[in-house]
C-alpha cells in the first residue's frame, strides 16, 4: 500500500499532540518498517523545519529531517506540479493542491491527513490516521 502523509501527521508525532500522536506514530512506524510505502511532499520538509523551530534546535531539526528522509520517499516539487496546482481552482488551498499532485504522481492509495475537508475534491482518497490504522 502506498500513502502520502500530510504534514499534520508528522507534526502530531514531533509535537506529541494528543490524542493524535499514537496513530501518527503507528503510521510512521509502518513506513519505517517498509510495511507501507510512505511519501512526503518535498515542501512538507521545509514547512516542518520552520514550524518545529520553537520546540527544537536547528541541530535537532536537521536530525529529525534526516530521519524522515530515511523513513519516507520524498515526492519532488517541480514546475509541472506547481503549474498544475496553480491552474487547479477546485482546491481552495494551494499547499493542499500540491500535496494532491504529489500523491497522484506517487500513485498513492490514500492521503493520510486529519484535514479531510481540505481534500474533498482530491483525485486520491483522503483518510484519517485512525481509519488508516484500522486498515493495517
Amino acid at each position: 500500500m502506498v500513502i502520502l502523509v500530510d504534514t499534520n501527521i508528522v507534526l502530531d508525532v514531533f509535537m506529541d499532540r494528543e490524542p493524535y500522536a499514537d496513530d501518527a506514530r503507528m503510521i510512521m512506524s509502518k513506513c519505517a518498517e517498509r510495511e507501507v510505502t510512505g511519501y512526503l511532499a518535498a515542501h512538507s520538509i521545509s514547512n516542518l523545519f520552520y514550524i518545529l523551530r520553537k520546540r527544537y534546535s536547528p541541530k535537532e531539526r536537521r536530525g529529525l529531517i534526516r530521519n524522515l528522509c530515511d523513513i519516507f520517499r520524498i515526492s519532488e516539487i517541480n514546475k509541472e506540479k506547481i503549474i498544475s496546482a496553480v491552474e487547479n481552482d477546485i482546491f481552495s488551498d494551494f499547499e493542499d493542491c500540491l500535496q494532491e499532485e504529489c500523491a497522484v504522481e506517487a500513485m498513492a492509495d490514500y492521503i493520510v491527513t486529519r484535514n479531510l475537508d481540505d481534500y474533498k475534491t482530491s483525485r486520491i482518497k483522503a483518510i484519517e490516521p485512525s481509519e488508516f490504522v484500522k486498515l493495517l
